[in-house]
């Protein structure tokens, strides 16, 4: 089979390698559509090392069709179409324990300690299964709504964080995936008004589609004072930081309203290190969080908003590319250009 071979940082393009084996227990299952994460792209360029074996096959946004099942396997079929969620905890440390299974302490993941989904099938392995990871779509939700199911999933985490509720005014900055993904939960969640700022205009024109109440461009118009004249003053109430550029965070903190949140829900440039004015948050009482990955029923509840339509993720998707032509998708990624890159077979 063809799959995209990881050998080392800015290191890896398709290859044939054997089709995996699988267990007893395990699926073997077959790739239909493979996203691209902002996590992928800093692991393919070496910014991102930790857990990342070479040689190997990354990928942990995908959705495809059963190929094979183990004959200890129950409740799966060959010939159905599913989502896995990656992330498997291991429900025995202090983290999982105490809630936090998205922060498990021995947490293994496909795309990481297994291979991932930049190829054309995935074993999935038995703890995934036994987890209840594996889900099943109705035939009306398209491959690459699948694969984003993992990324509205973190989403969701990340919501449930910030506290978005009833009425709040929401700013989100940053109309990439993440940002657009966050823009709709706001409005699910009840909003009042969602403020999406991006300087990009095709993801400002989308995010306008998908329902923010006002586009800003921050480079050529002042968030600031948008901010106070939609809020009277008090600023926001809840802000989701889905842009890890570490010079926006003291600027951010200043738009959020006294008692309010600001989720730094993105993964931060190089060390993630940045000066921050703590008087800001101390005296405004202002609670900063972050977000990492998602527990199952964060992963679930994504699943059925993308069935019942709640979530449009179709929409968010903008290149489709072949495992062949890896390196156009790559490009397109790092260019900016596009909004989510799938992989197709």
């Amino acid at each position: 089979m063809r799959a995209v071979v990881l050998r080392g940082p800015n290191q890896f393009a398709p290859e044939d390698i054997p089709v995996p084996e699988i267990g007893n227990d395990e699926i073997l299952l077959e790739m239909k559509a493979a996203a691209i994460c902002g996590t992928d792209m800093r692991i393919l360029t070496g910014k991102k090392t930790k857990g990342v074996r070479y040689p190997s096959v990354i990928g942990h946004e995908f959705c495809g069709i059963i190929a094979k099942v183990g004959s200890d396997v129950k409740g799966y079929e060959v010939g159905e179409k599913v989502a896995v969620a990656n992330v498997i905890p291991c429900h025995h440390c202090s983290s999982c324990l105490h809630g936090r299974t998205n922060a498990c302490l021995n947490r293994k993941a496909i795309g990481y300690e297994f291979d991932g989904g930049f190829e054309e099938y995935i074993r999935i392995p038995g703890i995934c299964i036994e987890n209840g990871n594996v889900v099943k779509l109705p035939d009306h939700v398209s491959f690459a709504a699948g694969a984003l199911i993992e990324p509205l999933s973190c989403c969701i985490r990340g919501l449930r964080n910030a506290g978005t509720g009833f009425n709040d005014d929401v700013l989100i900055v940053g109309a990439g995936p993440i940002g657009l993904f966050h823009l709709q939960l706001a409005k699910i969640a009840g909003a009042r008004k969602v403020i999406v700022s991006e300087p990009n205009e095709q993801r400002r024109k989308v995010a306008a589609e998908l329902g923010a109440d006002i586009v800003v461009d921050p480079m050529n118009e002042n968030l600031e004072e948008i901010v106070k004249r939609e809020t009277n003053g008090l600023g926001m109430d809840v802000i989701v930081m889905a842009i890890g550029v570490p010079p926006l965070v003291n600027p951010t903190l200043k738009l959020c309203k006294k008692g309010g949140t600001v989720n730094l829900f993105a993964g931060f440039a190089g060390t993630g290190e940045c000066k921050i004015e703590v008087n800001t948050i101390h005296y405004n009482e202002i609670n900063v969080n972050g977000s990492t990955a998602y527990k199952l029923e964060d992963y679930l509840a994504a699943a059925e908003m993308i069935k019942s339509g709640k979530i449009d993720a179709d929409k968010i998707v903008t290149h489709k590319f072949k495992i062949e032509d890896f390196q156009k998708a790559y490009d397109v990624c790092v260019a900016g250009t596009g909004l989510k890159v799938v992989i197709e077979p």
